[in-house]
């Protein structure tokens, strides 16, 4: 897979001496292994002047962080889909694919603890413009999952959190996953997580590793309106994109997939997606561990 980067540019909640915000870029490797230490991750940051914000300073950033690194990553996430442009344009010149995703767990742990405990300690720090500096997603309405991907059944389940300690000898076709020593889980905490088996699980699995998994959740539904819908568990994709992998009519599923949302609540919205040929089988044809930001 190689390396992957995460990266943000934008405003921060700092004004210049012309009362203009500055920009920053911030950049970090996503962790793509469970015994993976985020204390030996790269991390890259950099204030832009609000007049040079443009393809041309990131590209340049970009390239010293390149060089600070001594490696060139396979891979860029971003999350803000307003400066696709401009991050994807700055990627090219580098020749290095860009992606809008969801994904970027570690970078948006990063800036949280920038803006808790970086920017306010800087000069021209402006409480007002922080929440501009946050992290927010807006979905596209859930579509269903194409007939040849649909899984033949699917069950709730959990494991142990201290089961994954061992993920890197599992068995695993497509798949990623994150440490969780910082996350403040203990190792007997349940993780929730849906298996979802199919006769087709390597072809499933293979296509839902080009979709940047972000996380799954528990969609109530509309009852009440003319556009009714049953409640139905979502997966989220990329930057936007939503699936729909079940629409629950059984009320002893509903209470389980309520189940499932509340063991998130515990463990820092922590949970799975694995994909198997069979309940039988003991490797995995997709195997990865997700975190759904609030």
């Amino acid at each position: 897979m190689g390396i992957i980067w995460e990266l943000d540019f934008y405003s921060r909640p700092i004004l210049d001496e012309n009362r203009k915000k500055l920009w920053e870029v911030l950049i970090c490797e996503s962790p793509l292994h469970i015994c993976q230490s985020t204390e030996n991750l790269f991390q890259y940051s950099q204030f832009c002047p609000n007049q040079q914000v443009n393809s041309i300073w990131l590209r340049e950033a970009l390239a010293t962080a390149i060089a600070q690194a001594q490696i060139t990553p396979s891979k860029i996430r971003f999350f803000r889909r307003q400066m696709n442009n401009m991050i994807t344009k700055a990627c090219k010149e580098l020749d290095i694919p860009a992606q809008a995703t969801r994904r970027t767990y570690t970078l948006e742990r990063w800036l949280q603890e920038r803006l808790r405990d970086f920017y306010p300690h800087q000069s021209g720090y402006e409480p007002t413009a922080a929440a501009s500096a946050s992290v927010s997603y807006s979905p596209q309405k859930p579509q269903p999952l194409p007939d040849a991907l649909q899984g033949d059944k699917w069950a709730f389940v959990s494991l142990e959190a201290a089961a994954f300690e061992e993920m890197d000898e599992w068995e695993i076709d497509f798949g990623e996953a994150f440490s969780l020593s910082r996350l403040n889980i203990q190792p007997d905490a349940r993780i929730p997580g849906i298996m979802i088996f199919s006769s087709r699980a390597k072809p499933l699995a293979g296509w839902m590793s080009g979709l940047e998994l972000a996380f799954v959740r528990l969609e109530n539904g509309d009852v009440l309106s003319d556009n009714f819908y049953p409640p139905r568990v979502l997966l989220e994709t990329g930057a936007s994109e939503s699936w729909i992998l079940d629409q629950i009519k059984d009320p002893q599923i509903l209470s389980q997939a309520q189940g499932f949302e509340s063991a998130k609540q515990k463990v820092e919205q922590v949970h799975f997606i694995a994909v198997l040929s069979s309940p039988t089988s003991e490797t995995f044809a997709g195997f990865w561990l997700l975190q759904e930001i609030k």
